[in-house]
């Protein structure tokens, strides 16, 4: 029995390892898909272990709802959209926290049936990863229902602050009701539950597209929490270090996403952007100028330096493989062609990153907003791409705007700014883009695949 136990726990370490070098190598695009490769090994040393644990049973039980939940993961992960991972990884990470919560469950149902109490720190531990768990579920779900367009991007309600206040403090006086009096009556139990819920809801509903990819952040850290403190509960040295892992990365990216948009954590869950502070249109003034494709392909051919902005516009048209043969073609004639990136473009970090990666874009050429910023002073022509508040100037220059402060990509600085967009509307979050109002910007109307088809089209008759 002691030789199993040893054996369990070193292919339990060994798992740890895996996953620890596979998120070390899931940093780099070069070797994220190995990095996959080496955690989902880790996860599966982990699952296979825990079939061999001289206390486990239900052996059906377990092996139904893998098969249930990875034929599921497997058809969706085929069939899912670019467009659509953001609110894939919302849901999935979802999932994890429901997971999390429903384990604490199970224990304190076993506590209330067998009469007896937990130890003082794994009950506590239990209330810890069911309150964060739950928060995460159903925040998640909350985040796939906006980014899948199924509830509007932002609701608030009246006194919005004060009623998260009121329904956390609730949840934190059950939680410690449950952890302090000897025998807690199982409505303490179910309301803290239902607490925790409504908490999660009622504290994303508020939070627009702008801030969704730090909210979406933000839960992933949430949930390996909470998968943490139950693998504590459950003695399960996989799940502790893979719920350790998944947090500190998760807190890691939280903190780094907030610092690329100038504003802490607080102020997202509390202060959101929602576009509504500036009344629709934020005191811009001047007319947008509208461009033709033949205007648009002449300034790309006759420049000697591009620099391309994407955004969710390219992702919803899936126009990556477009744009690259664009600047194929504009590097054949001696156009220097470059990709900035945004740490919050898209929907999801590092979502434009892998698309482009999809259209098979070299990583040399693709900069993120440090690397490149400086360069757009000596740029002919910045092209975006259904990007909006990364580029908009008032961040710089109005106070009063709500994304004042957060660090954008200087594309204004270039001398010609083309934006390729669909309709004159505002962006995601509702803000005025004061860039198209410039005087050297021009708007090419249009969905970014057409769009950028004509460029390719107009682009090989200015070079024949």
């Amino acid at each position: 029995m002691n030789n199993a136990i040893l054996i369990i726990d070193a292919a339990y370490f060994i798992a740890a390892v895996l996953f620890i070098l596979g998120l070390k190598r899931m940093s780099s695009p070069v070797t994220a898909l190995k990095g996959i490769v080496w955690a989902g090994a880790g996860m599966l040393l982990a699952t296979l272990v825990t079939f061999a644990t001289p206390e486990m049973h239900n052996y059906l039980l377990m092996i139904v709802a893998i098969a249930i939940g990875g034929g599921a993961a497997w058809i969706s992960g085929k069939r899912v959209k670019m467009t659509d991972m953001p609110q894939m990884v919302a849901i999935y990470n979802g999932m994890g926290g429901g997971a999390a919560a429903a384990i604490a469950a199970l224990e304190f149902a076993r506590m209330f049936a067998q009469g007896a109490k937990l130890e003082p720190l794994v009950l506590t531990l239990a209330a810890l990863g069911a309150f964060i768990g739950a928060v995460s579920f159903s925040g998640s779900c909350i985040a796939f229902a906006k980014l899948q367009g199924l509830m509007n991007k932002a609701f608030r309600l009246p006194a919005q602050n004060a009623v998260n206040v009121i329904m956390l403090v609730l949840a934190i006086a059950l939680g410690a009701a449950i952890i302090v009096l000897p025998q807690p009556a199982a409505w303490m139990l179910i309301a803290f539950f239902v607490a925790s819920l409504v908490l999660g809801v009622i504290v994303t509903t508020p939070i627009g597209g702008a801030d969704m990819p730090v909210v979406i952040s933000l839960f992933n850290a949430f949930t390996g929490l909470a998968v943490g403190f139950e693998g504590f509960v459950l003695g399960n040295p996989a799940l502790i270090i893979a719920g350790i892992v998944v947090g500190a990365a998760g807190t890691l990216l939280t903190q780094l996403m907030a610092k690329a948009m100038n504003r802490p954590i607080s102020n997202i869950l509390f202060t959101p952007i929602t576009g509504e502070a500036q009344g629709g249109d934020s005191g811009v003034t001047g007319t947008m100028k509208e461009a033709s494709a033949l205007d648009v392909a002449a300034m790309m051919r006759y420049a000697q330096k591009v620099i391309v902005v994407p955004g969710y516009g390219m992702a919803v048209a899936q126009a990556q493989h477009k744009v690259w043969e664009m600047a194929e073609l504009l590097e054949e004639i001696g156009v220097e062609v470059k990709f900035a990136i945004h740490p919050v473009a898209g929907r999801m970090p590092g979502h434009m990153n892998v698309l482009l990666a999809e259209a098979g874009v070299p990583y040399d050429k693709i900069s993120d907003l440090e690397e490149i910023n400086a360069e757009f002073a000596q740029t002919d022509v910045a092209l975006v791409i259904g990007a909006n508040d990364v580029v908009n100037p008032v961040a710089r220059t109005d106070k009063s705007s709500p994304i004042y402060g957060m660090p954008i990509l200087n594309a204004d600085q270039a001398r010609n700014v083309i934006v390729i967009k669909r309709g004159k509307g505002a962006g995601y979050s509702g803000i005025e883009n004061a860039l198209f109002y410039c005087e050297n910007t021009r708007m090419y109307y249009g969905s970014a695949q057409q769009a950028v088809g004509d460029l390719v089209t107009q682009i090989k008759i200015l070079s024949a």
